[in-house]
């Protein structure tokens, strides 16, 4: 990723442990319908972040239900373009269009940004669905560690007016979405440490997620022990209402990054409010963070099979 110089920063992310090495770009010039760096918000020029890259299947009945895509990368990393996308490719075969989104990244900007700017991707899908056959009514959000975070945030806080920034376009779409696919995607920041520590899997001297410099940190703007109120709002178990959409959660048992018990502690969240029938909870054994098992076909295939991605209207 090329960082525009001319952009006031609020750190150097080039120089964080977090993001010393990034994925290369995903091949998709095979992919004969593609749109990219399409910009979703009037302030597109701004930021480097606020853009979308939309993949359509080549052949199937419209409108495509939609795979929202989110990147990794600790809040401050990585791209929507980048290798990351690949799994969520996959679903071109079986009838879904994908949109992969870039957002605001923790050095542009602090929390919510990220989540207002997902939201506004969200309501320029709906109200451009017809442009570029998509089905707004069918929207599923995808993603892994900070991708995976954002996409449990859509799914959690549809109508959580603190969470939204209208001003960023399409104020009269709604922001609901029909499923989300987490793959270990971080929750409740401040337990993180505590529960590697738990595992036998404590962080190494100056990468703890309780630091100053912690991605998490950053991306709320202070060390996240001082600011327990902000760390709350920034958790997705604090939104949850019956409302939310469907999960699958996946996450690998040997996580050294973002501990399984955050996954653990969400889908049990989410079980007690909207019911056991709309979560499900898988820990693989041996997996790490990023492991490239998650996106092997047969575990693709997994995801594109959880019964709430169905393509039925």
């Amino acid at each position: 990723m090329v960082f525009n110089k001319t952009i006031n920063k609020r750190f150097d992310p080039d120089t964080h442990y977090a993001v010393a090495m990034q994925p290369p770009p995903a091949y998709t010039h095979y992919i004969r319908r593609r749109y990219l760096d399409v910009p979703y918000t009037p302030f597109a020029k701004r930021s480097l972040s606020h853009t979308l890259d939309i993949y359509l299947p080549d052949e199937g009945e419209e409108p495509f239900p939609v795979i929202l895509s989110f990147h990794g990368g600790a809040f401050m990393g990585c791209d929507k373009a980048d290798m990351q996308l690949l799994p969520m490719l996959g679903g071109l075969q079986r009838g879904y269009a994908v949109v992969a989104v870039n957002y605001r990244l923790s050095w542009e900007a602090a929390f919510p940004a990220l989540v207002q700017d997902a939201k506004a991707a969200l309501r320029w899908v709906r109200g451009n669905a017809d442009w570029y056959y998509l089905d707004p009514e069918r929207v599923a959000a995808w993603g892994g560690s900070a991708g995976g975070y954002l996409s449990t945030m859509l799914g959690v806080s549809a109508g959580i007016s603190e969470l939204e920034d209208l001003s960023l376009g399409y104020p009269d779409q709604p922001c609901h979405i029909q499923a989300v696919v987490d793959w270990f995607g971080p929750t409740d920041f401040l337990k993180m440490d505590e529960q590697l520590a738990a595992s036998g899997l404590t962080p190494m001297e100056g990468m703890e997620h309780s630091g100053e410099d912690s991605p998490e940190s950053l991306l709320l703007g202070d060390k996240i022990t001082k600011i327990p109120e902000r760390v709350k709002a920034a958790n997705p178990e604090t939104y949850i209402r019956e409302n939310a959409a469907p999960f699958l959660i996946q996450h690998g048992v040997a996580d050294f990054t973002v501990p399984v018990q955050q996954s653990i502690g969400l889908a049990e969240s989410l079980k007690r409010v909207c019911g056991d029938d709309k979560v499900v909870l898988e820990l693989f054994d041996g997996f790490e963070h990023g492991d490239p098992r998650f996106a092997s076909p047969v575990n693709v295939k997994r995801v594109l099979d959880f019964k709430y991605l169905m393509l039925e209207s």
